[in-house]
C-alpha cells in the first residue's frame, strides 16, 4: 500500500494534483489506515496515470471522467471532438501571434499593405514622422469604415505623389503646424494649394473619391484641432472658390 506521496511519485504528478483530482471526483479517495493516512493500491496508480495522460494530451478535466469510462467507439469519437477543439485553439493562437507581430510592425497595424506602402513613400518624400503619423491615423479611420475602397484611395494618393510639387506641398503643410494662426505665410501656402487644385481636370473631382460626410467631418475636425492656422487656410480656400478639406470640392 502506498502513501499519497508515493502514489504521486509513481504516477509522475504532484501531491497537490492528487488532492485536486480527489476534490473533482476523478480519483476516488481511498480508505485511511489506523493512523488516519490515505493508503493507495496499484489500481489507484493506474487510474492516476490514465488521468495524467489524458490531461497532458489537452483533454479538459471536465471530460476526463467521460473518457475513462468510455468504450472504444465512444473514446474515438470524443478524442476526435477534442482534437477539433484543440485545432481551433491553435488557429486562434496563430492569429493572435500574427496580430502581436503587427503591433511591432508600426504602420501595418490596422492598415492594408497598399496604405503602408503609401506611408513609406511619404517618408521618402521628406515628410516628417509627425505628418506621417497623422496620415496613418486618418487612414486607419478610413480603412475601418471603407476597407473595400482602400485600394482606390491609395492608388489616387500615389498618383498625386508622382507629382514632385505635391510632395513638396506635403512637406510645407507639415511645417505650418508650428506657425501662429495669424502667420501671413498661411495665405501663400493656401494659394499654392489652390494652384495645384485648379490644375486637376474637372473629371478628377467626381464623387468617386469622396468620403462619407460623417467620416469627412471627423477627419476635418482632426485637422482643425491639430493645425492652429487651419481655419485661416480654409477661409483662403473658400475665397478662391473651394470648400471642405477632406472632401475638397469646388464651390457651386
Amino acid at each position: 500500500m502506498l502513501t499519497i506521496s508515493q502514489l504521486a511519485s509513481y504516477a509522475g504528478v504532484t501531491v497537490r494534483a492528487v488532492r485536486h483530482y480527489h476534490a473533482t471526483g476523478l480519483l476516488p479517495e481511498p480508505g485511511r489506515d489506523h493512523s488516519g493516512y490515505r493508503r493507495y493500491d496499484a489500481g489507484a496508480v493506474v487510474q492516476l496515470i490514465r488521468i495524467r495522460t489524458l490531461a497532458e494530451a489537452g483533454v479538459p478535466l471536465s471530460r476526463v471522467s467521460e473518457l475513462l469510462g468510455a468504450d472504444d467507439e465512444e473514446f474515438a469519437a470524443a478524442v476526435a471532438q477534442i482534437d477539433a477543439r484543440l485545432l481551433a485553439e491553435i488557429r486562434e493562437a496563430q492569429e493572435h501571434r500574427r496580430r502581436i507581430a503587427l503591433l511591432a510592425a508600426g504602420d501595418s497595424l490596422a492598415l492594408p499593405e497598399e496604405a503602408v506602402a503609401y506611408l513609406a513613400r511619404l517618408r521618402e518624400a521628406g515628410v516628417s514622422e509627425r505628418m506621417v503619423d497623422a496620415e496613418r491615423d486618418a487612414w486607419i479611420l478610413v480603412a475601418a469604415q471603407l476597407p473595400e475602397r482602400m485600394p482606390f484611395f491609395m492608388a489616387m494618393k500615389n498618383q498625386q505623389l508622382d507629382d514632385p510639387r505635391v510632395a513638396e506641398l506635403y512637406v510645407e503643410l507639415d511645417e505650418i503646424v508650428e506657425w501662429d494662426p495669424e502667420d501671413p505665410r498661411l495665405h501663400a501656402v493656401a494659394d499654392r494649394l489652390v494652384t495645384e487644385l485648379d490644375a486637376v481636370p474637372d473629371a478628377g473631382w467626381e464623387d468617386e473619391g469622396a468620403l462619407p460626410e460623417d467620416l469627412a467631418a471627423l477627419l476635418d475636425a482632426v485637422f482643425l484641432d491639430s493645425v492652429p492656422g487651419s481655419r485661416r487656410i480654409l477661409r483662403r480656400l473658400e475665397h478662391h472658390g473651394w470648400e471642405g478639406w477632406t472632401n475638397l470640392r469646388r464651390r457651386r
